[in-house]
């Protein structure tokens, strides 16, 4: 059974705090004093204050798909849903760096991180004015809850500041009568106070291993986040103002954080570390269970189909393996996050990542695997046919309870890897051993590459081995801005394309990228029951000149086109790494000033 935090009705009984107000930057509820008071006289009440904060992280505004699906695309790893930009409207405009500021998958989005900002700014004012947060039975228990709580606001204004950059930041309820017309806020000044909150929240929250086992925020995944934090304050970021990317003149001081937080979850592996398979993690996702080692350690927990679009997460259904037709054993799903080309190449052929990471097929009505072109690929880490929930597996639900992981123990190791070798100069003894970790657990069996011993080479190992092993999680876009990197990478991804292109005689350097696959149908098998295929040519070999006897070809990277090319981050600029702040805000704060490039 699926252990879920439920945002019952009774979890959500935050909302009895406010009458209904508008207010300019967000749509929330302003608080009534009196209604806060009596709802946190009790822990029960606290409690379900705590999970209700937790609540606008699902759903289809949030990490249920738009945060989790949309934003993080166009980027090194996919695609989303090519080709054009929809006039910069949905996930299309979006995706290709094209936004209007009328979209309405980024306001929602926006709106939904801020009221997860208006019910933790409840929970962080009266939680600590309880009786019980001093003495009692429940005292352990309250501090909990506070420091839950300021944990869910710093994940949701760490949201906000790698899309918008400067935003603005109310650390108060908002109440009845109050000028709602606020400034942004500079982004470096926000983690500067979620870093100390995140501090104050390590000393409230207990271990994993101390309580019950959810899917609520622990130790673990308060240090994990404030890592993640102090890397993005020691990183390159887009100038809300000038668009141009640039870096806080103090910033080197903060990889000593991430060497400090890493190192004690390092040593802490009884509580999360990495599990020997690197499909563990994202099976236990579609299995509806916590993974083996604990590796996921912070998750946003999804309510299930009650109300799909409000609690539930579209993983599974949006993204992973294009399945066209609905059989008796799966219903359909789109497969709109598609490969990338280049990065299928990225991986050598032993590495383990590749297969679970790329899907390289889609699932007809038999129902039956059949590979893809290159360019039809998709994500997979997130598959319906995984799914243990036969019900939701085989129906017409495009809502299927998986959790989106925020923090795994693997970025941890390769955290912990960047910042020393940052903080030092030089990649450290125990810096080469957290990304050989990395290493050795992709390979499983075969050599892995040696570990660098040189800055600049190290350097690049890690941000080789972040694309590697974070596919799809939503982390490449972001991983390349803050390194000031992403511009220089579409064009270098563009460049390599139309050499392939060009490349068409099978003598040339990229022979061994075949310009078809051929392939030869198998026997069902599988839970569900689902047929296979045998590629009858290796993809990392030359193809043959002609089709095999009795098997099928699909264009690999003659799939590849210039429309194709030309169509990937179309509307790309460095002004335009951040999102347009949301016209609706502006109209009704008259101190929202708009991101460069909008």
């Amino acid at each position: 059974m699926k252990r879920i935090v439920r945002p019952t009705l009774a979890a959500l009984g935050i909302v009895c705090l406010s009458s209904i107000m508008s207010c300019s930057f967000l749509d929330v509820e302003p608080t009534s004093i009196d209604t806060s008071e009596a709802i946190f006289n009790t822990y029960s009440g606290a409690y379900s204050a705590v999970i209700g904060a937790y609540a606008p992280m699902a759903g289809d505004a949030a990490y249920g798909n738009r945060i989790s699906s949309y934003f993080p695309y166009d980027s090194e790893d996919f695609l989303n849903s090519p080709t054009g930009n929809d006039a910069g409207e949905g996930r299309r405009g979006i995706a290709r760096y094209s936004s209007s500021v009328t979209n309405a998958d980024v306001r929602n989005a926006w709106n939904a991180l801020y009221k997860g900002i208006e019910r933790t700014n409840i929970c962080i004012k009266y939680i600590p004015t309880m009786a019980q947060y001093n003495s009692g039975a429940d005292m352990a228990a309250v501090r909990r809850l506070h420091g839950e709580a300021l944990t869910l606001r710093a994940q949701y204004y760490f949201e906000l500041i790698r899309n918008w950059g400067d935003v603005p930041s109310p650390y108060e309820p908002t109440v009845t009568g109050q000028d709602f017309n606020m400034p942004r806020t500079d982004r470096n000044a926000i983690l500067d106070k979620m870093l100390a909150d995140l501090d104050l929240a390590s000393k409230l929250v207990p271990w994993r291993s101390e309580v019950a086992a959810d899917e609520r925020i622990t130790k673990g995944a308060v240090k994990a986040l404030r890592a993640r934090l102090a890397l993005y304050r020691a990183s390159y970021y887009p100038n809300s103002a000038t668009g141009v990317s640039e870096r806080a003149p103090d910033f080197k001081q903060f990889f000593d954080t991430v060497r400090v937080e890493c190192r004690e979850l390092m040593a802490k592996r009884s509580e999360h570390d990495l599990n020997t398979s690197f499909e563990e993690p994202f099976r236990s996702i579609a299995e509806y269970r916590r993974d083996l080692k604990r590796e996921i350690m912070f998750e946003v927990a999804m309510g299930g189909n009650v109300n799909g679009s409000t609690t539930d997460s579209k993983l599974g259904y949006f993204n992973g393996p294009r399945i066209t037709a609905a059989s008796t054993n799966l219903g359909t799903s789109s497969g709109a996050i598609v490969l990338q080309p280049t990065y299928f190449y990225a991986f050598d052929s032993t590495d383990t990542r590749r297969d679970v990471t790329i899907a390289a097929y889609s699932i007809n009505a038999t129902p039956s695997r059949v590979p893809t072109t290159m360019i039809a690929a998709t994500d997979g880490k997130f598959r319906r046919e995984w799914s243990t929930n036969g019900s939701v597996r085989a129906g017409s639900s495009q809502s299927l309870g998986y959790n989106w992981p925020l923090i795994r123990f693997a970025d941890v190791l390769l955290m912990f890897a960047e910042a020393e070798n940052e903080a030092t100069g030089a990649p450290t003894a125990a810096a080469r051993a957290a990304l050989q970790e990395i290493r050795t657990r992709a390979y499983r069996g075969a050599a892995a590459p040696a570990a660098p011993t040189s800055y600049t080479a190290f350097q690049e190992a890690v941000m080789k081995e972040r694309l590697l092993e974070f596919g799809g999680e939503g982390m490449r876009k972001y991983d390349l801005i803050r390194w000031n990197r992403l511009g220089s990478t579409f064009q270098q991804i563009k460049t390599t394309l139309r050499a392939w292109i060009a490349d068409q005689t099978g003598g040339g350097p990229y022979a061994d990228i075949p310009w078809n696959i051929y392939y030869t149908a198998t026997p069902a098998a599988g839970t569900p029951p689902i047929g296979g295929y045998v590629l009858t040519r290796s993809l990392y070999r030359p193809a043959p000149a002609t089709t095999p006897t009795g098997s099928t070809a699909v264009a690999w990277r003659r799939s590849i086109t210039e429309a194709r090319i030309a169509d990937i981050a179309s509307g790309y600029t460095e002004a335009k790494q951040l999102l347009p702040i949301p016209a609706e805000a502006r109209n009704t704060n008259n101190q929202l000033t708009q991101n460069m490039g909008y």
